[in-house]
């Protein structure tokens, strides 16, 4: 059963690593493709679009080699037996933000050469977003003595837990065999 999940994990892997093997050439082709049908005027582009472009394209650069090297797979090359499926690329976290960055630079190189170059501003959902997270996990919580995020959850699972030990009480009482009451223990 754990072979089928590392198959399914190496396959998906390999389809992103493909996705994002074509995610570093693709946009560029269709922002000069919109700009030559759409925007001629902007032909050559602007220095300061230039070094927009140049600004945002090596962080999309090394996110997207590093989703590839941690994402390829391994086989052995005469039998094509999986070797190492490499990380899931599908889970949550610094994996998942990295393809959000990814994400936001190819719609702002593609939206800059069919729109303007003031589509750019989308650019800045990153730091704002960057900043949020900040501020709900270290900031607010240190400064204005916050509780983190996860207190809702505690309370709601605190509430779940008392009522089974509401009904392990009451089962007790009435001298249910299949009950102990363990004293002390949390």
């Amino acid at each position: 059963m754990a072979n089928a999940a590392a198959k399914r994990i190496a396959n998906r892997n390999e389809a992103a690593v493909k996705t994002l093997k074509l995610g570093m050439l693709l946009p560029t082709l269709i922002s000069i493709l919109c700009r030559v049908l759409f925007r001629r005027d902007s032909l050559p582009p602007s220095k300061g679009s230039l070094a927009i472009y140049i600004a945002t394209f090596f962080p999309a650069f090394f996110l997207s080699n590093y989703l590839i090297k941690i994402g390829t797979t391994r086989r052995d090359p005469t039998t094509g037996a999986l070797i190492s499926y490499g990380e899931d690329l599908n889970q949550a976290g610094v994996t998942e933000w990295c393809y959000d960055v990814l994400y936001v630079t190819w719609a702002c190189q593609i939206g800059s050469g069919a729109f303007g170059e003031w589509f750019w501003w989308l650019y800045m959902v990153i730091p704002i977003y960057a900043v949020f997270k900040l501020w709900i996990s270290v900031i607010s919580p240190l400064v204005l003595g916050r509780s983190s995020s996860q207190a809702p959850e505690t309370a709601t699972s605190e509430k779940e837990t008392s009522k089974r030990q509401e009904k392990l009480r009451k089962r007790n009482e009435r001298g249910d065999p299949r009950v102990k009451m363990q004293h002390g223990r949390k």
